[in-house]
């Protein structure tokens, strides 16, 4: 594929986000399929590598992305979605660029591990404790009151802060890089750089981008926690937020072949197929 870096006009941002949902409706089940696999995935892992599953797990995190891209390309060109295509960048025939993507899995292993490192030292273990207090409270009880001195702990704030804006640093190098390595064939250094400097070139469109779905998940917040208020149910909330946050993670991933299309002028095999929404 060859594939060079564009000029990406702001309101591009928008569009990748109704794109991505005008593609998922194609094929709403397969796709969120896709990512409940890499979540049952990373569960299994977990449970049999205990204590290393979760870090292992975060280092298929670029592999999820480019997975996501993959099928998203084969939609567009009438093709299937399918769970392989998470691990397709290392089915490649080439062995650099499976050692590439090897690379950037186990870069983003140790990254992800310092952010939280890092943001645990920052909050002192609020943002741990504040999780088991949630997980184990109950309703009148003593709980309520523990999750409250959390809340009110500034070091959870700026813990938060901390855990947010690293988060925000270790993506963007790794936003294009899978891609850029399974595609283009670049080294894992240079799809780093690459990635880096496509978002920076972009950043009018990707702060339309981020924006947009901030507005977004918060109007599908404050409409799901309406619905459960005017018909009485506080167990309607819970109910509804498992799909709709499978379903915007799901468009989310979606969304990521658009930007990368627009950024380096990549289309699907067979032809100049595009989606409107």
């Amino acid at each position: 594929m060859g594939l060079r870096l564009h000029p990406v006009a702001p309101r591009q941002g928008w569009l990748w986000i109704t794109r991505a949902f005008a593609l998922w409706r194609q094929r709403p089940l397969a796709l969120v399929g896709l990512f409940v696999f890499f979540l049952v995935s990373l569960l299994l892992l977990a449970l049999l590598v205990p204590g290393l599953g979760g870090a292992i797990g975060l280092g298929g995190l670029p592999l999820l992305t480019l997975g996501f891209m993959i099928a998203s390309r084969s939609l567009l060109d009438g093709g299937p979605v399918h769970a392989l295509q998470l691990i397709e960048g290392l089915r490649v025939p080439d062995r650099s660029r499976r050692r590439a993507q090897w690379t950037l899995c186990a870069g983003y292993m140790l990254g992800a591990m310092l952010v939280i490192s890092l943001a645990d030292w920052a909050d002192g273990g609020q943002f741990e404790a504040l999780q088991r207090a949630l997980a184990e409270n109950q309703p009148g009880g003593k709980g309520a009151a523990q999750v409250n001195a959390i809340l009110a702990d500034p070091r959870l704030a700026w813990g938060m802060l901390v855990r947010l804006g690293l988060t925000v640093l270790l993506s963007v190098p790794y936003w294009y890089a899978p891609a850029l390595v399974h595609w283009a064939g670049q080294s894992a250094g240079q799809a780093l750089f690459s990635s880096t400097l496509a978002l920076w070139r972009s950043r009018g469109a990707f702060l339309v981008y981020s924006i947009g779905w901030m507005a977004l998940m918060t109007a599908i917040g404050t409409g799901a926690m309406l619905a459960s208020a005017l018909l009485g149910a506080g167990q309607l909330l819970g109910v509804l937020v498992m799909p709709l946050a499978l379903v915007i993670s799901t468009v989310f991933y979606v969304s990521l072949w658009f930007g990368f299309a627009d950024s380096f002028g990549a289309r699907p095999v067979g032809s100049a197929t595009t989606i409107d929404a």
